[in-house]
Parts: C-alpha cells; sequence; structure tokens
C-alpha cells in the first residue's frame, strides 16, 4: 500500500499541492507557525517599505526577518531541520500558503 505524502519526506515532490502536506505536518507546533506567520508578514512589510521608499537595502532584510523568524521556530519549537534545506522553493510557498491560511481562518494562529 502506498503511504502518504507526508510520510514520504525524501521523496521528490512533483507539485505543490503533494508537498503541503508535508509542509504542515513539519509545523505542528503552534509557536513554530506563529514565528512562520510574523516572519512572513515582516517580509511583507519589508517588501513594501522598499517599494515605497525605493530604497533597495531593505531588500537585505527580507530573508533575514522571514527565515529568522522560521528558523527559530523549528530549530527551538518544533526540534526538526527547515524544509527550506531540501525543498527551497516549495517551502517558500508553503510559507506564504500558510501566511494565507492563518489569515482566512482556515489554519489556527
Amino acid at each position: 500500500m502506498d503511504q502518504p505524502a507526508s510520510v514520504r519526506p525524501h521523496e521528490r515532490f512533483r507539485r505543490f499541492a503533494d508537498f503541503y502536506p508535508f509542509y504542515l505536518s513539519e509545523h505542528r507546533d503552534p509557536t513554530c507557525r506563529r514565528l512562520h506567520v510574523i516572519g512572513t508578514a515582516a517580509v511583507v512589510i519589508i517588501l513594501a517599505g522598499a517599494l515605497v521608499t525605493r530604497n533597495p537595502w531593505f531588500l537585505l532584510a527580507a530573508p533575514v526577518a522571514g527565515y529568522g523568524f522560521a528558523w527559530i521556530g523549528h530549530f527551538v519549537f518544533e526540534k526538526n531541520r527547515p524544509a527550506t534545506f531540501q525543498y527551497p522553493w516549495y517551502s517558500l510557498l508553503g510559507d506564504f500558503a500558510l501566511f494565507r491560511d492563518v489569515l482566512t481562518g482556515r489554519i489556527k494562529f
């Protein structure tokens, strides 16, 4: 019998829809999820600031804020390795999907 994607973390995902359940399984701790949402909100605010001020230096702060909050969540609270290391693009999409799902109430903050 075939196992669900969340059980096969080392298999390459072909679609984001297949990756997202695995992504959510790596973010079970509420504090980790909250830190991801805070980090993603900070990225959105920093990118808006860069756009409004036309100051490219803001762009350097975006990954520091986003990954900083997320990695603290993983290493300190979730006690796992961030999916960013193995799936960088899907992980980035997952951060924004989680942000959306928290804002819309689909996932509890």
